[in-house]
Order: C-alpha cells, then structure tokens, then sequence
C-alpha cells in the first residue's frame, strides 16, 4: 500500500463514519494514561501521539495540564475532530503525515503509539518507522507502543495487520530500545466485541 493509498484509506474512513462508529474508539483512553504515567509522565515533558486520529487521549492529557502535545495522523480530517473538541487546540502541535515520511523537527520524552504501528506489514515500511521513532525520541525517552497481539485480529479497517508479542515487537525495534513493560488488554468495541491487543514500552538506550 501506496503512502498516498494509506492516507486516501484513513481519509475516507473519518469523512463516511462518526467518532463511535470506528472499531478502536475510546471514550476513555485509561490504559494509555496509566501506561504513559507508568513509562515516567510527567507535565513538564513532551509527548507525541501517533496515529492519534480523533483519539481522546489528546483530551485527557491537556486537561491533565500537559505542557508539550504533538499528535501525528495521515487524515486531516479525523485531527480536525479531535482539535474541534479542544478549547485550546493552537497549544498543541499537529501534524498531517504518514509517519514512515515525517522528519520530526524536535525530540520528544514519550512517543505513544496505540494502533498504528501494526498496519505497516512491509519490513521497508517498517524500518522507516523504527528510524523515526529513533529521531525522534530522547535518549532515555520512552515509548508505548500498542499492537493487536497473537490471538487478535488479523485485519482491521478492512487491511491487513501485522501481530505481535513483546518479543517480536522487540525483534523488529532493534537494540537501541530496550523492553520496559508489557501486557495484554482486551479492547470492547462500541458494538460489544473483543479484540486482543499487546501493549509494550522501550526505553531508548
């Protein structure tokens, strides 16, 4: 899949559904939160989330008084969402872009990342990933990425997913990260389903 196919893909998905009509909505996004305060959160530091969406986490983090927010998405549309809820939405950074082409003009604390790393299924796309989350993250910098697990779907928004274990996820990041964390969650969907995910977090050494 093309960058131009995958942006016109999520484009066309928060421009045809509403904010609970998507698999991955949350109306509270408390594993995120408790995982982002378990990897060291703190006000002061900066954060960036990837593939971010309409997401709610954005929310909950200005409203935790969190100083420096990046949000990073491929539908311009599903930011729009996200920034129309905010009363103060100029205070964070947002960017339109696939996140295996974007050149991360600062480095961040903590880079989270729930769902989007697993749709890259190729290992070019992969790779540039790796080197992005590598550029942009501070040494010592922490990041929380979530995938759907082994025994979790195998598609998702109609496209193929790759699934992960911390230890394959750990395989595919490299030694410059280091695992710090890990576990399971179960994800209800709007409509009652269950979905299986892994969350992990590294620490960039």
């Amino acid at each position: 899949m093309t960058l131009t196919d995958r942006q016109a893909h999520w484009e066309n998905v928060y421009t045809t559904k509403g904010e609970t009509e998507v698999s991955w909505y949350e109306d509270k996004p408390e594993l995120s939160l408790e995982l982002l305060r378990k990897a060291g959160l703190t006000p002061s530091m900066s954060i960036i989330d990837i593939g971010g969406g309409a997401s709610r986490l954005v929310d909950a983090l200005a409203a935790a008084g969190q100083a420096h927010l990046s949000v990073l998405d491929l539908s311009a549309a599903a930011l729009g969402t996200a920034k129309s809820r905010l009363e103060n939405s100029e205070r964070v950074q947002w960017f339109v872009s696939d996140v295996t082409a974007w050149t991360p003009d600062q480095e961040y604390d903590l880079w989270h990342d729930r769902a989007a790393f697993h749709f890259l299924t190729t290992e070019e796309d992969q790779q540039a990933y790796v080197q992005v989350l590598s550029s942009a993250l501070k040494h010592g910098g922490r990041a929380v990425i979530g995938t759907f697990a082994p025994n979790g779907p195998e598609k998702c928004s109609g496209l193929p997913i790759v699934r992960y274990d911390a230890n394959t996820l750990q395989l595919v990041l490299g030694k410059q990260f280091r695992l710090s964390n890990t576990r399971r969650h179960e994800h209800a969907t709007p409509w009652g389903s269950v979905q299986k995910f892994q969350f992990s977090t590294f620490e960039k050494i």
